[in-house]
């Protein structure tokens, strides 16, 4: 192979991932151009570790866990953004939740997401936004099912919690 070339499987993984990737990264970052670096971060690293990758169909789960900690320590250097804005979408959280279809303020609950953990923003993105299984949230954090839903049931609650308390305070005001 010569200096510069791309491994045939890297070309792959990111003709048919690169998409989706970068759309885990907005939603982690909330920016385009945060969103941009990470996901060539995460293909940056899956180049240097393609020897990790065991099965190729597994291929979307191995990269959004390289997303995820590259996001990870990204935050904790304090370089990037913390999820900002996610428009209509943060409003599925609620309405999937309580069943009720009244309006939801999004920045709200963006502001109510942003107060969460990494770790509860991470596994909340991961099953709503991501529509990831039990299963494949808990291959790409690498935690056993029941931890998968007894974190997201926390997650939920402390979520819920979070918007039910800045509910009240704006009809306080």
């Amino acid at each position: 192979m010569g200096e510069g070339s791309v491994p045939p499987l890297i070309e792959q993984l990111v003709k048919r991932y690169a998409q989706d990737v970068y759309r885990y990264a907005y939603r982690l970052t909330g920016s385009a151009a945060d969103a941009e670096d990470l996901t060539q971060e995460t293909f940056l690293a899956a180049v240097k570790n393609i020897h990790q990758l065991a099965n190729p169909e597994s291929a979307r789960s191995w990269l959004f866990t390289i997303a995820r900690n590259q996001f990870l320590v990204r935050h904790r250097r304090g370089r990037g953004t913390v999820v900002r804005p996610l428009g209509d979408q943060a409003e599925e959280i609620m309405v999937l939740e309580s069943g009720d279809s009244d309006e939801v303020d999004g920045e709200l609950i963006q502001n109510a997401l942003n107060a969460l953990s990494d770790e509860q923003r991470v596994i909340l993105l991961m099953f709503y936004f991501e529509e990831a299984s039990y299963r494949e949230i808990a291959e790409q954090l690498g935690i056993p099912i029941g931890t998968v839903m007894s974190r997201l049931s926390r997650a939920k609650e402390a979520l819920r919690k979070k918007v039910l308390a800045a509910t009240r305070q704006d009809s306080d005001l």
